[in-house]
């Protein structure tokens, strides 16, 4: 995308290094705030400019976010060119991971550049989303055929092979939630138990797929339900908040997406803020009550860790899903993003245990249950964008083409 200047300023070294400088604030205010929730003026304080200045890179914000998006997607490509030369996939899949936890440690360093996040990209209009979502399609093509080429595993059709590729998009790009954790010099080990994990799963020895036990999660009490806001508003709230964010689900897109007026949407909600926290509410029961019943069905940990992610995964994919994402959180208000962290890490950490648990019976093969778990909350996230990525896929094909390989390994041979 061309900068939306009058007429296109000449490329000079400085106009680089202060476009550079442009791009690296913007990025790290639409990483805390949202598109939605930053001005040119939030960022021209951030590189010591006037508004006006800004605007002699780049006219409105929207082109100045396509740009921070278009950045990010060159960089991942220049990754993905610098991986194809390692050898087969699971060399390629491994330099990669590693190459892109080495950018993430230098710009954790101050080293490089910040970089946007994905979690905002639908709050982009047209014309800029179009832009931005063609070159999106054409990264995920490229990393499609860098790690899961044609036969890479044999008997994938394209389906199978567009929910795998979703699998590892997902998880690296999670990674940049989780991985802070950790010391900088430590990223590269981070992306080598990553890879692993990836490539190997989770399963032991003679762990069994499809997992025997089915999971009967009960339902919400109906105690939590007498002040919360009718299901079809959480429903279109929570779509939208993990499409555009906070920000971009607003009360007039919330009312329009249900095709009601703002009248009725007042109606049955105080105000949006009350909204949003019953929508984490909801999504933060559904998690912990699929979470008890594995827990209360026993079984080994194997059994116990699949079963709920199954169940989970179905959900996102059925008529009463999705759940908020956990990209959903950054462009919250402070006085609901403290308490709506602290309860979405606390769930993703429980995830743990039945992990650790099938290490020590041996139904899961020894490996680090913190990191493992954030890769099965990872996948279990962003299943609600699978359909995406295969259309109509439903509970069964997600078990088969998604949840298997992300307990089997990317490059496990398709399940009979």
């Amino acid at each position: 995308m061309p900068d939306a200047s009058p007429t296109a300023p000449r490329q000079t070294k400085r106009f680089e290094q202060k476009r550079e400088a442009i791009l690296d604030a913007a990025a790290k205010r639409f990483n805390e705030r949202g598109i939605r929730g930053t001005s040119l003026a939030d960022v021209s304080s951030g590189v010591g400019l006037m508004t006006n200045s800004i605007t002699y890179y780049y006219r409105r914000k929207e082109d100045l976010a396509a740009a921070c998006f278009l950045a990010k997607i060159g960089w991942l490509d220049a990754l993905i060119g610098e991986a194809e030369g390692a050898g087969p996939p699971e060399a390629r899949l491994r330099t990669f991971l590693d190459l892109y936890c080495r950018g993430l440690a230098a710009m954790a360093t101050g080293e490089r550049p910040a970089l946007i996040r994905f979690h905002d990209v639908r709050a982009l209009p047209s014309p800029q989303a179009e832009t931005v979502f063609a070159a999106y399609n054409g990264f995920f093509r490229r990393m499609r055929a860098l790690c899961l080429e044609a036969d890479a595993v044999p008997d994938l059709d394209r389906v199978a092979r567009n929910t795998r590729t979703h699998l590892l998009v997902s998880v690296v790009q999670t990674m940049r939630v989780w991985i802070d954790r950790y010391e900088p010099n430590d990223y590269p080990r981070v992306g080598a138990r990553v890879a692993d994990l990836l490539l190997r799963g989770l399963a032991g020895p003679a762990s069994p797929w499809p997992p025997a036990r089915a999971l009967a999660v009960p339902p919400q009490e109906t105690a939590a339900l007498e002040t919360a806001p009718g299901d079809a508003f959480l429903r279109a709230a929570t779509i939208l908040i993990n499409e555009q964010g906070y920000r971009g689900a607003s009360v007039e897109k919330i009312s329009a997406h249900l095709r009601v007026t703002k009248g009725s949407f007042y109606h049955h909600n105080d105000n949006k803020d009350d909204l949003v926290a019953h929508c984490f509410a909801r999504t933060f029961d559904r998690i912990r009550r699929a979470q008890d019943a594995a827990d209360a069905a026993g079984g080994t940990g194997w059994e116990r860790i699949t079963a709920a992610t199954g169940t989970l995964v179905r959900h996102q994919l059925s008529e009463s899903g999705p759940l908020l994402r956990w990209i959903a959180v950054g462009a919250l208000p402070e006085g609901l993003r403290a308490d709506v962290t602290r309860t979405m890490q606390r769930l993703w950490e429980r995830v743990a245990f039945p992990i650790a648990d099938g290490i020590a019976d041996g139904s899961i093969r020894p490996c680090d249950p913190s990191m493992a778990a954030q890769v099965v909350n990872s996948a279990i996230d962003a299943a609600s964008e699978l359909d995406r990525w295969a259309r109509d896929i439903d509970g069964a094909a997600a078990q088969a083409n998604y949840v298997f390989p992300l307990f089997a390994g990317l490059y496990a041979p398709p399940p009979r």
